[in-house]
């Protein structure tokens, strides 16, 4: 198949909508179920890539959870802890590794990733479709699915899921383009691929590099460059807790961020972890719940009358000072930015949620100030000489 019609476009009255190869190309996509949108593909195709590059940058399995063609959380499918499994509404019993790097991936931003596009490195075996057809959730990409798989995913949203195999050997033109009020643009694919080789060039004091930081480095290039710029990523233990995409200002992109990664942390603070919550309630309702608890909108949640339909017992505040002391115990945390920090103010914000180890182009006239902040502070930070944006 050459061509596939869409309903329609970004938006229902933008009609005519397809994808298609020029040529005699097939397409290198599926869909086995639903009809995916303009915007599911954008996302789909966008999400491919990034968990294709981690799975080949680290040998281990990959997931994304996409929204609006930038992710909301990527991750690499390393076991869950029990709170992790807590925290990200595990089902029970030992789960695959893709099923796991899913869990974390959609994990990382429960509130952004609400209705995501996920995508899987690896085959959807039944665990992933498991943790999948728990979650609202438009569709999936993976290279395949598993029988199994295939038929929990079918009897998702009425039957309606959409879930689309792709050719993981495919590879794109070198040259890409695309039509913009009539005009069209081209350039070269962004083949650039992200290694350990573009670690080198520590520019701090300290450079007590190990490799859990190098490894989380790569996570956040790698996700850094299928990210709608300007945009700022934390990661830790091999999974994004912090996405700031599409801001004009870098410093707003670093406090987004940092503001995501601080939530994903507070989620685990044991006063977060003994909510009780009343039976049957929804997972976006539990997930809006433990947001505005954790948020300066607590007292929404917890008036009276309101708290009764999520909680069973009326919890106690979770003060501010409860939060800076929780939060002021996150550490080893690994930033990296698409283009280089023109401030320390960057680097300031970033230390305040754990941040030990940065990476970044570098080219700034002010990298003087940026690494002395980042020495003060102890911190290390590579510098790769290579810009990621992203449109």
């Amino acid at each position: 198949m050459t061509e596939l019609e869409l309903k329609y476009g970004c938006n229902p009255n933008q009609k005519p909508a397809r994808i298609f190869m020029k040529g005699d190309r097939e397409l290198p996509l599926e869909v086995l179920n639903g009809r995916p949108g303009y915007i599911n593909f954008l996302d789909a195709l966008n999400s491919w890539q990034l968990v294709k590059a981690l799975k080949k940058a680290t040998g281990l399995p990959a997931a994304a959870s996409f929204k609006h063609v930038s992710p909301a959380g990527a991750a690499l499918g390393l076991p869950l802890s029990e709170v992790e499994r807590q925290i990200y509404l595990a089902p029970e019993g030992e789960l695959s590794p893709i099923a796991c790097a899913y869990l974390r991936a959609r994990g990382a931003d429960r509130l952004c990733s609400f209705g995501d596009w996920a995508a899987l490195s690896d085959v959807c075996d039944a665990d992933a479709a498991r943790c999948l057809s728990q979650e609202v959730s438009d569709g999936v990409i993976a290279p395949g699915y598993t029988d199994e798989a295939l038929e929990i995913l079918k009897t998702k949203r009425k039957g309606g899921y959409n879930v689309v195999k792709i050719d993981p050997d495919y590879q794109p033109d070198p040259i890409e383009r695309r039509t913009i009020f009539g005009i069209t643009f081209e350039q070269g694919y962004n083949s650039l691929e992200l290694t350990e080789d573009l670690l080198t060039n520590l520019v701090t004091a300290n450079k007590d590099l190990p490799e859990s930081a190098r490894r989380d480095m790569l996570v956040a290039l790698i996700t850094l460059k299928y990210t709608q710029s300007n945009s700022v990523c934390y990661v830790k233990n091999g999974q994004t807790i912090g996405v700031g995409a599409g801001q004009q200002s870098r410093i707003h992109c670093t406090r987004l961020a940092g503001d995501k990664a601080d939530i994903w942390w507070l989620r685990q603070h044991p006063k977060v972890l003994a909510l009780q919550f009343v039976d049957d309630i929804r997972r976006p309702n539990r997930d809006n719940a433990i947001d505005l608890y954790i948020s300066e909108e607590h007292d929404d949640v917890l008036a009276e009358g309101v708290w009764q339909t999520v909680f069973k017992v009326k919890p106690e505040v979770l003060t501010q000072e409860e939060k800076r002391a929780w939060i002021a115990q996150l550490s080893g945390v690994t930033v990296g930015s698409d283009a280089f920090f023109p401030f320390g103010d960057n680097v300031e914000r970033a230390r305040k949620s754990g941040t030990q180890y940065i990476v970044q182009p570098g080219g700034s006239i002010r990298d003087d100030q940026v690494i002395a902040t980042a020495d003060k502070h102890g911190m290390v930070m590579a510098f790769t000489g290579v810009r990621l944006f992203h449109h």
